[in-house]
C-alpha cells in the first residue's frame, strides 16, 4: 500500500489491520443471527487483520478484472461482513460505490443506472434469482417488481451462494476476498477521489444523487465517532454502514444485526444492553420503547443512542429518557449532503423554552450561516447554508455535466433556521414547508413541537392546502398518543374526534394568533416517506383536500 492514509476513509482501518499492529486481532465485525427461542446468536466474527486482508485481496482482484480509478459499481448488498468487504474493496481499488434501491420503480431504477454509468454491478444472489424466471413471476404476484440485474451490460459480482439467475461469468464475493494480495498493484489512497454515490430524490428525467469523496466520508465519520466518544473495545450495534464505519475508525466492534430495527426491533433490541451506542430513526425509537413498555424487551439500552434522519421531537426524547433513563439520548441533525451538522442532548432540548426545534450547536469544523429568504419578514430567520470538510463533493449531474465539473463549496439546506445568542441552531421549518396565508408566513417547525407536547397528542403536522386564489388554508393534523404506527393502516382523517376539540381549546395558548389553523383533523397515523420515514406532508395535503365529508378543507369554516 502506497500513499498517505491520514485523510482517507480506509487509512485507519487498514493501518489497524496491518501485521504486527496491537489491534489486528481485535474483533472488527460481528454478525448476529435472527432471534429464536434463545435469542440472537453470533454468526460470524472478523478481526481487523482479517478485514484488512479481505479488503486488499478484493481490491486487487477487482483491479485485475478491469476496475479502474473512477469506475462506479452499483451496490445492492445488505450490511454484513461480506457486503462491508465488497464496498470497502471497491473504494480501495479506486472505484466508487453507488447505492441503489432495488425496490424503486423499474423506470426510476433504469434512470439511476443511466445517470451513474456503472461498469460493475455488485448484487445479492437472491436479487438475481427473484428478478428473472419463475421466481420473478412469484415476486410480481406479491407486488414486488425488481429490475433484471443479470441483463445489465456490466461485469457482475454476486454476494452469497450461487443461485439460478446469477450471470454465468459473475465473480463471487468469497472468491475475490480469498484471492492473492498484491499491494503494489493498488493505487495510493487519495482522499480527493470519489468514493460514494447515494441517490436522494429526483425524477426519471434527472435523478438526484449525492457524491462523497473518501476524505469527506472520513471527516463525517470522525465527527460521529467523537459524538459517540468511542474507544477500542466498545461495541456499536447498527445496520447502517456509514454509522458502523465510525466504530471501525475508533478500533471498536461494529455489531451487525440480522435485520434492521424496522423489521425486527425485539431481536435488534436484545443486542443493545451491552452496546456503547446505536443509531435510530424516530420511528425505530418509538417501536423500541413500545417493546420495552410491553415487556418484550428488558429496560436496558445502549450507553449512547443517536436519533436522527427525521425530526426528533421533545415528546419522543422525553419518553425515551423516562423509559430508558440509563441511555444518553442525543438528537442528530444532518443530511446526506453533509453529516453530521449538529447534535443536541435530550436534557438540553427538553429544557429549551424558545420557539422552534433546537438541533444544537454546529459541530467542530462545520461552517453555518443564514441566507435571507426573498419575500419573508426580516425576523432573524433565513435558509441555513452549511460547509466544512464533511461536505459532499457535489451532485452527480453537476459533476458529470457536459461542461466543467461543478464541485460543492457549501450546501443550501432548504431548512429555515435562526441562531440563538449562544450560537445554537433552531429550525423553524423548510423553505418549501413554509405556509403563506394572506400576508403571514407560518413556519410549521415553530409550532409543531408545542402542539405535540399537548396532553394526549402523539404527533402534530401543519400543512398548507392550496386554494384557488393562490392562498393556503392552514390545516393541523394530529394523532393520539397511542395512535397506530403501522404504515399498512389506511389513513383516515376525522374532524369530529374527541382530541380535536381538546386541541382546538388549547391552541391559543401555544400558537400565535396569526398562525392558528383553519382546520384541525385527527389522523389514524402520520404517513411517512423516504428511507428516514419523515412525515409525508404532501400525502397529508392531498388527504386533507379530500375531506371525508366530500368538501375540500378550504371550504370548511
Amino acid at each position: 500500500m502506497t500513499g498517505s492514509t491520514d485523510a482517507h476513509l480506509l487509512g485507519p482501518v487498514l493501518d489497524r489491520g496491518a501485521p504486527g499492529h496491537l489491534g489486528a486481532d481485535d474483533v472488527a465485525l460481528r454478525r448476529w443471527t435472527r432471534g429464536g427461542r434463545r435469542g440472537p446468536r453470533v454468526r460470524e466474527e472478523v478481526t481487523y487483520g482479517e478485514l484488512a486482508q479481505r479488503i486488499t485481496a478484493t481490491a486487487t482482484a477487482l483491479g485485475a478484472d478491469g476496475l479502474e480509478a473512477g469506475d462506479r459499481a452499483l451496490f445492492s448488498v445488505r450490511p454484513r461482513p461480506e457486503g462491508v468487504v465488497l464496498a470497502l474493496g471497491v473504494v480501495r481499488a479506486g472505484g466508487t460505490v453507488v447505492f441503489v434501491d432495488p425496490g424503486s420503480t423499474p423506470e426510476l431504477f433504469a434512470a439511476r443506472v443511466a445517470a451513474a454509468r456503472p461498469t460493475l454491478a455488485i448484487t445479492e444472489s437472491l436479487l438475481y434469482a427473484v428478478s428473472r424466471g419463475p421466481l420473478r413471476r412469484l415476486a410480481r404476484a406479491r407486488g414486488i417488481l425488481l429490475p433484471d440485474y443479470a441483463t445489465l451490460p456490466v461485469r457482475h459480482v454476486h454476494a452469497g451462494l450461487w443461485l439460478p439467475g446469477v450471470p454465468s461469468r459473475s465473480r463471487s464475493a468469497g472468491s475475490l476476498a480469498r484471492g492473492v494480495q498484491d499491494g503494489g498493484a493498488l493505487l495510493s489512497l487519495d482522499p480527493r477521489r470519489d468514493a460514494l454515490v447515494v441517490f436522494t430524490s429526483g425524477t426519471t428525467a434527472q435523478p438526484r444523487a449525492v457524491v462523497h469523496s473518501a476524505g469527506s466520508l472520513l471527516a463525517g465519520c470522525d465527527l460521529l465517532r467523537e459524538v459517540f466518544d468511542l474507544a477500542p473495545g466498545d461495541v456499536v450495534h447498527t445496520d447502517q454502514m456509514l454509522l458502523g464505519m465510525p466504530a471501525l475508525l475508533a478500533g471498536a466492534t461494529w455489531s451487525i444485526p440480522a435485520d434492521p430495527p424496522g423489521r425486527d426491533v425485539v431481536t435488534f433490541g436484545r443486542c443493545l444492553a451491552d452496546a456503547a451506542g446505536t443509531y435510530l430513526v424516530p420511528a425505530d425509537v418509538t417501536a423500541l420503547l413500545d417493546a420495552v413498555e410491553a415487556g418484550r424487551l428488558p429496560a436496558r439500552g445502549p450507553r449512547v443512542a443517536l436519533v436522527g434522519g427525521a425530526p426528533v421531537t421533545r415528546a419522543l426524547l422525553d419518553r425515551a429518557a423516562r423509559v430508558l433513563p440509563g441511555t444518553r439520548w442525543v438528537g442528530v441533525y444532518g443530511m446526506t449532503e453533509i453529516l453530521p451538522v449538529a447534535v443536541v442532548e435530550a436534557g438540553d432540548k427538553l429544557a429549551f423554552e424558545g420557539d422552534g426545534d433546537l438541533v444544537g450547536r454546529p459541530l467542530p469544523r462545520v461552517a453555518a450561516r443564514l441566507e435571507p429568504v426573498e419575500g419573508t419578514q426580516d425576523d432573524g430567520v433565513g435558509e441555513l447554508v452549511l460547509g466544512g470538510p464533511s461536505l459532499m463533493a457535489g451532485y452527480l449531474h453537476d459533476l458529470d455535466g457536459a461542461g466543467a465539473a461543478v464541485r460543492a463549496t457549501e450546501h443550501r439546506t432548504g431548512d429555515l433556521a435562526r441562531f440563538e445568542p449562544d450560537g445554537r441552531v433552531v429550525l423553524v421549518g423548510r423553505t418549501r414547508d413554509m405556509i403563506i396565508r394572506g400576508t403571514t408566513n407560518i413556519y410549521p417547525g415553530l409550532y409543531e413541537p408545542r402542539i405535540a407536547a399537548l396532553d394526549g397528542v402523539g404527533e402534530a403536522v401543519l400543512v398548507g392546502v392550496p386554494r384557488t386564489d393562490g392562498d393556503e388554508v392552514v390545516v393541523l393534523v394530529v394523532t393520539s398518543a397511542q395512535s397506530s404506527t403501522d404504515a399498512a393502516t389506511q389513513l383516515a382523517l376525522d374532524p369530529g374526534h374527541p382530541l380535536v376539540a381538546r386541541v382546538r381549546a388549547a391552541l391559543p395558548g401555544v400558537v400565535d394568533h396569526d398562525a392558528l389553523p383553519d382546520v384541525v383533523l385527527h389522523a389514524t397515523h402520520v404517513p411517512t416517506a423516504g428511507r428516514s420515514r419523515k412525515p409525508d406532508r404532501q400525502a397529508l395535503v392531498r388527504a386533507a383536500a379530500r375531506r371525508p365529508a366530500g368538501r375540500p378543507a378550504a371550504e370548511v369554516p
